[in-house]
């Protein structure tokens, strides 16, 4: 049932990026042009995600368990370390220059457009050296 959950949720996402427009890496770049054709609807995307979020954070945390797992999988920390403002900010920079999230990007892979499949498959590489190098760091760091 699990799987099943996870399924349907993603389906609703895909499906809420692929009608907001969210799949289309111009809409982005549109609204990161401030100065040019500024495109104001990933601000209203943005906000009706965060108002949706909020409201279901605020209904299911109130539940003293998920429906389909033993506990709530929440962040155990909340330090904002190297790590962090490293992540966001290559985050930030290709999302900035590729019009491109891995969300959006995934779920733009049912168009079968080049770009979506370059901007994924580099971003699993990028995914895998990641941890490639945070293993590598935390062993030579051990001795």
């Amino acid at each position: 049932m699990q799987r099943l959950t996870a399924l349907l949720a993603g389906l609703v996402f895909g499906a809420g990026v692929t009608v907001s427009g969210m799949v289309n890496p111009l809409k982005v770049q549109n609204f990161l042009d401030l100065i040019g054709a500024w495109d104001p609807t990933l601000l209203l995307v943005m906000g009706g995600a965060l108002a949706v979020t909020l409201a279901g954070y605020a209904f299911v945390l109130q539940k003293p368990k998920p429906l389909f797992t033993e506990d709530f999988q929440l962040p155990s920390t909340s330090t904002i370390d190297a790590r962090l403002i490293c992540g966001a900010v290559i985050f930030g920079i290709g999302w900035g220059m590729t019009g491109f999230c891995p969300g959006p990007a995934i779920a733009s892979l049912a168009f079968g457009l080049l770009p979506s499949f370059v901007f994924v498959a580099t971003m699993a590489l990028g995914m895998i050296a990641v941890r490639l190098l945070t293993r590598v760091s935390r062993q030579m760091a051990d001795g």
